[in-house]
């Protein structure tokens, strides 16, 4: 099992289907680093085989650029609007990666998404979970997707 790999189909699969856009995929982090300025996080928690937790980091440019292309209207601020549409990203994501882990005999359930919007923050927790996170870049910038997580044995 692949993860980063994992989050690259999912990921990319979503925004070709539901976007029509083609990413620019960065090298997959394991562990520590990987960050990108975030004015907007997207996250949900799993449970079940695999614990944890997808978070998607955007700038506000990339996060209104997603919003504009899902709902085909100029996005101009950090709305309603645009935390649930990067919820919704990071539901469809998660959702992929559900799929993608019932092909290793692993089943997961899926939270609902919660957006946070600021300036400076950190997102935590979670001790002892593994980290994959993928760094995609798109013309408005680069947005990382990333998920902490233990495997139940």
């Amino acid at each position: 099992m692949d993860i980063g790999q994992d989050i690259i189909a999912a990921t990319t699969d979503v925004f070709s289907t539901m976007l029509g856009m083609d990413l620019v995929v960065g090298e997959v982090v394991d562990g520590a680093g990987g960050e990108v300025e975030s004015n907007i996080t997207a996250m949900l928690g799993l449970g079940g085989d695999i614990r944890g937790m997808l978070a998607v980091h955007c700038p506000a440019a990339v996060a209104m650029a997603i919003t504009s292309g899902f709902l085909g209207m100029d996005v101009e601020e950090l709305d309603e609007d645009v935390k649930d549409a990067i919820g919704e990203i990071a539901n469809m994501v998660a959702g992929n990666l559900k799929i993608a882990f019932a092909g290793h005999d692993l089943k997961i359930e899926l939270a609902i998404p919660t957006s946070i919007v600021g300036q400076s923050y950190r997102v935590g927790g979670m001790l002892g979970a593994r980290r994959a996170a993928v760094p995609f870049a798109m013309e408005q910038g680069q947005f990382l997707v990333e998920l902490k997580y233990i495997v139940n044995s």
